[in-house]
């Protein structure tokens, strides 16, 4: 019986577990294969330059679902708590309260780093400035935003890292908590 190719989306969401799974360099054609019920001939059909091709392509498909749902908020929302708020929500989605790694900051740590420089300076950076843009927006000077919104870029992506450690997913909602007050924002019981 013949296999019917997921469309690209579906497609792009397996690949992108193996390479949470496995890193850049250990997803071999052969598990993205597995995963994803295609024969290298059809990988190469759907992405001709290979496995990198296929990483720029989930980290484009990441960045993505972030700027319609993180970084879009961010900026346009009339009233910046809400946007923030928005943030902290979507991203505790995405990342299934710390049950998920951030691949895009996995591949910022992995030995391919720098083939998917440009791609993950891009992210970081225009998450960090529409957060700080938000939080100038809500009355904090533009220093205070532009640190804050650093630090809380990066409490998100440690708490991640260190949940996972742990194995402990409270870990992640601790510092989404923390975050919270941080922000100024409510915290709920």
């Amino acid at each position: 019986m013949r296999r019917i190719a997921p469309d690209r989306d579906g497609l792009l969401a397996m690949i992108a577990e193996v390479f949470r799974e496995h890193g850049y360099e250990g997803a071999s054609l052969a598990l993205i294969g597995e995963a994803t019920g295609l024969g290298k001939g059809s990988l190469y059909h759907f992405f001709p330059g290979g496995k990198e091709e296929m990483a720029r392509a989930v980290i484009a498909h990441i960045d993505g679902w972030f700027e319609d749902n993180v970084f879009a908020p961010l900026r346009d929302s009339s009233d910046p708590s809400a946007g923030i708020e928005h943030m902290l929500a979507a991203t505790d989605s995405y990342f299934r309260s710390g049950r998920r790694v951030c691949l895009i900051g996995a591949f910022a740590l992995d030995e391919s780093r720098d083939r998917f420089a440009g791609q993950i300076r891009d992210y970081f950076g225009r998450w960090v400035t529409h957060l700080a843009d938000a939080l100038a927006r809500s009355g904090h000077t533009p220093g205070e935003a532009s640190e804050l919104a650093e630090e809380t870029v990066a409490a998100i992506q440690g708490a991640l890292t260190l949940a996972r450690a742990a194995n402990d997913l409270d870990v992640f909602s601790r510092a989404l908590r923390r975050l919270r007050m941080r922000l100024g924002l409510p915290v709920g019981i």
